[in-house]
């Protein structure tokens, strides 16, 4: 386990830096193993995948507006529920758009610390649980954290995804 900067790779320095800044302590584990997916990330760190927490970045469909979705492993957002409660259609943005917004590559989108500000929404079914992973930055990297403080830095609105 890495828990201090010098030793993680760029991108996961830069979540370790952004949660210190939102006064967040992390710890941020590398595997020597993919955590790109829900289930690779929940059989690297030993829990269930619905403890693991899935950064998605959708756009507004009229405003084009982004907007970060942590949803829960387990879970497949129904882009109809969750519009009803953003206040617009929504769609899956490219990859290209989805780093440019967050500055991180699909796989390894970490809650925060992202080159824009997100509107962010929580999946109801994550606060269900005393510890969840999310993503650290790289398709290796992840952190444990309290799913209701994760909400709070965030600025999160908890919602039905499912």
């Amino acid at each position: 386990m890495s828990e201090t900067t010098q030793e993680l790779p760029p991108s996961s320095a830069r979540v370790a830096e952004a949660a210190r800044r939102l006064g967040l302590t992390i710890a941020i584990t590398v595997h020597d193993r993919p955590t790109r997916t829900a289930e690779e990330a929940a059989e690297a760190c030993g829990t269930r995948v619905e403890r693991i927490v899935k950064s998605l970045v959708f756009e507004g469909i009229e405003s084009g507006r982004p907007y970060l979705l942590l949803v829960a492993g387990n879970n497949r957002v129904d882009e109809k529920k969750a519009a009803a409660t953003i206040g617009e259609a929504l769609r899956r943005p490219d990859a290209g758009k989805v780093r440019a917004v967050t500055g991180y590559a699909i796989g390894g989108i970490p809650p925060f610390g992202h080159a824009e500000a997100l509107k962010t929404f929580i999946d109801e079914d994550l606060l269900a649980h005393d510890v969840v992973w999310a993503a650290a930055g790289t398709p290796t990297s992840v952190f444990p954290v309290d799913p209701r403080r994760l909400a709070e830095i965030t600025g999160a609105t908890a919602i039905a995804v499912a």
